[in-house]
């Protein structure tokens, strides 16, 4: 059983109300175009059995207009041998030419209607199908992101996950206990390693300053030997 029962069904319905409401919207939508893409291929079916058969009326009523000229110049022909039993004939078959013609022209016009209205409806169709394609479409990726998210969801809420996350928090903890006391143990060493080296710096500092004071002791004494000595 069809969703649609009607070409019209089609043309005039509501896409997107029709799968919104649907229990499964992604499954009725695939149905819908499935649906579709079938009554497109019976309306080009039947437009192209159409056009062929309004080709083949074309050349018949082409035909029965020949025959129509035809029987009109031989109704002439036998007026002017005197024949009018034999023109009486002849515009007999003209006349039955003529109305099968008629005929085939008036079948002709049927099957125009039919085309147009299969080029209008196939239109209207292929903009209907495409409609249901986009909200399929959607509706898939709105799916995967929805699956997505459920699955990232129930592995966050996984307990193997959380202990593993509990127990990875615990190691940390452990390794910046660990870290905090390397690094407790390296204040106290550099502490006493700067104030080793300001003590040398500054030892360093006075013995430079004794070398420079007797170095001017030692020049003022010779200065005074030498005056006492002239």
């Amino acid at each position: 059983m069809g969703i649609f029962s009607r070409m019209g069904d089609i043309i005039n319905s509501n896409l997107n109300a029709m799968i919104d409401k649907a229990e499964d919207p992604e499954k009725i939508a695939r149905l819908i175009i499935q649906e579709m893409e079938d009554t497109l291929i019976e309306v080009r079916t039947d437009a192209a059995r159409n056009i062929a058969e309004r080709k083949e009326l074309s050349r018949k009523a082409e035909d029965y207009a020949a025959r129509a000229s035809e029987w009109e110049a031989k109704a002439e022909l036998a007026l002017s041998k005197d024949r009018e039993d034999l023109a009486r004939g002849a515009l007999s078959a003209k006349q039955q030419a003529e109305a099968m013609s008629e005929v085939v022209t008036r079948e002709i016009g049927i099957l125009d209607e039919a085309v147009d209205k299969a080029d209008a409806d196939l239109s209207k169709l292929q903009t209907k199908l495409d409609e249901a394609k986009a909200k399929h479409k959607a509706l898939m990726m709105r799916g995967n992101v929805a699956r997505g998210q459920i699955k990232m969801r129930t592995v966050l809420k996984d307990t193997k996950v959380e202990d593993a996350l509990a127990r990875y928090s615990r190691m940390e903890r452990k390794v910046d206990d660990l870290e905090a006391q390397v690094e407790s143990f390296d204040l106290g060493a550099g502490q006493t390693l700067e104030s080793q080296f300001a003590e040398l710096e500054a030892n360093e500092a006075i013995e430079d300053e004794l070398s420079a004071l007797k170095a001017r002791l030692g020049s003022k004494g010779e200065k005074k030997t030498s005056k006492k000595a002239g």
